[in-house]
């Protein structure tokens, strides 16, 4: 007869190996790449979600920290934060006591360089009268040598004017004055305080003219010479319209937003205040290209249409609206619209393409369609 209790204790060391075993074949878990969401449009002859207006922030034409070219200490210091300054207004000044003596030394040298200068003019001309009037009485290497002598005293003369023309400067250095009319937006030292050459001292902001950064997607670059009635709006003035011109266009593309700098520039108005730092946005009217009509063509937002880094021509990013993969497409471009760009040939009515983040994607990514309305 079997016992109850040693059954037990045979049956539970199987049990713990089917346990070790079950657990052992099951498979690792995959983990699923995760679906990027993506800002799209379905393709129609008039799409929405582009515009003509690009932000930007307001910047001043110059702004620099101004500092001596002479050292010692301050003695005045007249300005402060906020204080509008005009141009030759000093700023600051240096206790000018050492440099007025430096001055007067060189002043006093070259004074005597002067005097020694007509005595040695004097002897020259009296050896060459004597030379004239009896050859045995003097030679001619008595009259070179006072030539030389003479020769010497000048240069004597140009150097010492040299030094005073310096000690001059110097003694101008001890004052800083504005180099244009503006406004004192930092002081860096204090009164009394001794200074050295090149060390920041004031800075002082030129805000009579604003300019304003704004980057333009690469398809829209060429065009830009050519825009016209370009207008401004700042955020804290959203009903003032800012007549702007473009002061320089950037020439190297943003390898990341494949975008170039525009510097816009605009007259400081005399009712609001622009201050250096402010947000806004910029519009232009653009210039139709191409001829003819075709006005039936479909209308995509430009940030959709993109050249690749290997290819010469624009492309769009085509999402399968079943299967949400990406394929890459060439596309023919044509006129500009009030939306957007048309596109001649590669796109039919109906199709979703991507029009944001067009640079990071890959042929075949599964992307989730995003129809959230983006601003440009």
């Amino acid at each position: 007869m079997s016992n109850p209790r040693m059954s037990r204790y045979r049956v539970l060391p199987v049990l713990l190996t089917a346990m070790v075993l079950s657990s052992c074949s099951e498979e690792p878990v995959e983990e699923k790449e995760l679906i990027r969401p993506v800002r799209a449009i379905q393709v129609s002859v008039q799409a929405e979600g582009s515009g003509r207006s690009f932000p930007g922030t307001a910047k001043a034409t110059q702004e620099v920290d101004l500092s001596f070219r002479v050292g010692g200490p301050l003695i005045t210091f007249p300005v402060d934060i906020g204080d509008r300054v005009k141009a030759g207004d000093v700023l600051a000044s240096i206790d000018p006591r050492d440099y007025e003596v430096e001055l007067d030394n060189a002043r006093g040298q070259l004074n005597r360089a002067e005097a020694n200068a007509k005595r040695a003019q004097a002897d020259y001309d009296r050896e060459l009268n004597i030379l004239a009037q009896d050859a045995g009485a003097t030679s001619q290497a008595a009259v070179d040598r006072k030539e030389a002598n003479r020769d010497q005293a000048r240069a004597e003369i140009r150097s010492h004017k040299a030094s005073v023309s310096a000690a001059n400067d110097k003694l101008k250095y001890t004052k800083l004055k504005a180099p244009y009319d503006g406004v004192v937006v930092n002081t860096l030292v204090e009164n009394f305080e001794t200074v050295v050459p090149r060390q920041k001292i004031v800075r002082v902001l030129d805000d009579s003219w604003i300019e304003m950064i704004v980057n333009i997607p690469e398809n829209l670059i060429s065009l830009i010479p050519d825009v016209k009635d370009i207008r401004v709006r700042f955020d804290p003035y959203p009903d003032r319209s800012l007549e702007a011109k473009i002061k320089e266009i950037g020439n190297e593309a943003s390898k990341t937003t494949r975008t170039y700098p525009v510097t816009l520039i605009m007259e400081q108005p005399e009712d609001i205040k622009i201050l250096p730092g402010m947000a806004g946005t910029a519009t232009g009217t653009l210039p139709v290209s191409g001829t003819g009509d075709q006005s039936d063509k479909p209308v995509v937002p430009i940030g959709a249409v993109f050249t690749p880094d290997t290819q010469k021509r624009d492309h769009v990013w085509v999402i399968d609206e079943k299967s949400g993969n990406v394929k890459l497409r060439v596309v023919k471009t044509g006129n500009l619209t009030p939306s957007g760009i048309q596109i001649i040939d590669g796109l039919d009515t109906g199709e979703w393409i991507a029009i944001a983040g067009v640079h990071t994607l890959r042929e075949g990514q599964e992307v989730r369609i995003d129809t959230s309305v983006i601003k440009e």
